[in-house]
């Protein structure tokens, strides 16, 4: 899959309508290159903070791909197609800090809670994961600590400072899903995730890309947005920052372009939001 690329440089895009002052180097979240996540640099203040949980389909040494043919690793049950490249594409455009994952959501699903069973899958959409087939406690506890627990304190301290920074940012996850499910078609170009109990982002975001025209929108489709221990409950609902899953059709951003159009969209959807939902409440 082509990647869009922005060199974890910072771009001139921002939510809100004036334009934003210029970021000295002290004044950036810089970039990280950890093992378990990568932070692309962004302005503080931005008011956006960007995560993709399932950016990519490599795994660390010494896991080989968990026994599994080449083809699968290139399917969706390896990771969010397309989903990653968007996110970089949004960074330049929004100026905003991202936190991206470095390996497979079969290695451990950073967008699960830590009780869930499908934290580590044994059989993905029909494929059998040798890897995690026989999966003990020790080898379970091993990924949280190194892999789970390092990204999602990554996101919190990265939504530390920017809290801190001045104006509430909004947690946006970036994500994907397959056209066709079980044989059945799935009609949505972009899907809007969120719980019941925070619609501050989804909503006008709802609206927004269904007054486009030329999209259906799916309204918590083709997933449920209230998954309790979920990134977006994580550090979205249990902190009272607005927030929201965007779900957009792997085939629509499988290349470069569609990325770039993506991005270019959400970014748009976002600079129009409501200036209470923009600055927080």
């Amino acid at each position: 899959m082509s990647r869009a690329s922005n060199d974890n440089q910072l771009a001139d895009g921002h939510l809100a309508d004036d334009p934003a002052p210029d970021a000295s180097p002290t004044d950036a979240i810089p970039a990280i290159g950890a093992d378990a996540y990568e932070i692309i640099a962004g302005r503080p203040d931005a008011g956006v903070v960007l995560v993709c949980d399932h950016a990519s389909n490599a795994f660390p040494e010494g896991y080989g791909a968990l026994g599994l043919p080449a083809a699968d690793i290139e399917r969706h049950i390896a990771y969010d197609i397309g989903a990653a490249g968007v996110t970089r594409e949004l960074t330049c455009l929004l100026g905003a800090p991202a936190v991206l994952s470095r390996y497979s959501r079969l290695l451990i699903d950073l967008n699960r809670g830590l009780d869930d069973p499908t934290l580590v899958m044994r059989l993905s959409d029909g494929a059998i994961v040798p890897g995690n087939r026989h999966l003990d406690e020790a080898e379970r506890d091993r990924r949280i600590a190194r892999y789970y627990l390092p990204y999602h304190g990554a996101i919190t301290g990265l939504l530390d400072a920017c809290v801190a920074s001045g104006p509430t940012p909004i947690l946006v996850a970036i994500h994907s899903f397959t056209g066709r499910w079980k044989g059945v078609p799935r009609p949505w170009h972009v899907g809007i995730l969120w719980d019941a109990a925070d619609a501050r982002v989804a909503r006008p975001m709802i609206e927004a890309f269904s007054a486009c025209g030329d999209l259906q929108v799916g309204d918590n489709e083709p997933y449920r947005g209230h998954l309790a221990g979920d990134t977006m409950w994580q550090h979205g609902l249990r902190r009272g920052l607005p927030h929201v899953l965007i779900e957009v059709r792997q085939d629509l951003i499988a290349d470069q372009a569609g990325q770039i159009a993506w991005a270019a969209r959400i970014a748009a959807v976002l600079r129009g939001l409501p200036d209470g939902v923009r600055i927080g409440l």
